[in-house]
């Protein structure tokens, strides 16, 4: 079974410019991702798709191989799923079918090995069409979000079938984590979107599904990652 690895990373950045190589503790943010993709024995290629010459050359320095991708798929109105299919029409051309598509966001420097291969392991023994990674959310779309209504006036996003009074008895909910995405391809290039098939996924903890959008969540994967370096030491 071939498993390949993917690494989608864009020259630009709104909200944190030039993030994608970032100095996080004296390395490229991109290099955390590289670095887990290799170290995974389930991997069997690891690809950077990029439109950033900087970054390519990270990618080439590390022994990954760079996929060019072209302008129009690399603004931040780009549809990543695009990307995606982009890259994996590229490697079929050079390499021939695969198994399996990774998607390593190099936004989530701190997730773990253990996270990688679980996702891949779950999609294939659940044979869902794509592995999402999970972490339980702080809010509740049944308890403390909110929406407008249509009077001016505030309502429950989802209003539960009878009342919750606290957190903990509302249905558990959970935001979808950039930390791993393992699908098949097929599935990539024939839908548009994660929820077009059978979903499955993996929850990660909290202080692993940082997703650096701008310099606050920068900072917090910095402050974990010394956090980490301090206690091993």
């Amino acid at each position: 079974m071939k498993n390949f690895a993917f690494i989608f990373a864009r020259g630009g950045s709104k909200g944190l410019p030039g993030k994608n190589i970032r100095p996080l503790l004296g390395k490229p943010l991109i290099e955390y991702s590289i670095d887990i993709a290799k170290s995974s024995t389930s991997i069997d290629k690891v690809f950077v798709s990029t439109d950033d010459n900087e970054i390519a050359k990270i990618a080439a320095d590390a022994g990954v191989e760079v996929i060019f991708r072209p302008n129009e798929l690399a603004t931040d109105k780009s549809p990543e799923w695009l990307a995606w299919r982009h890259a994996i029409e590229h490697v079929k051309q050079l390499h021939g079918e695969f198994d399996n598509f990774i998607s390593l966001p190099a936004t989530s420097p701190l997730r773990s090995l253990d996270d990688v291969e679980t996702a891949i392991l779950k999609r294939v023994e659940t044979k869902a069409d794509i592995c999402i990674s999970v972490v339980e959310a702080s809010r509740s779309p049944f308890f403390n979000m909110v929406k407008q209504s249509k009077n001016g006036f505030f309502e429950l996003v989802n209003k539960p079938e009878s009342s919750v009074e606290r957190r903990q008895d509302a249905p558990k909910v959970y935001d979808i984590t950039t930390v791993v995405y393992a699908a098949s391809p097929s599935f990539i290039m024939s839908n548009y979107g994660l929820f077009s098939g059978n979903v499955t996924s993996i929850e990660v903890p909290k202080e692993r599904a940082v997703d650096i959008d701008d310099i606050y969540d920068f900072l917090l994967a910095e402050a974990i990652l010394k956090k980490g370096l301090s206690s091993d030491s």
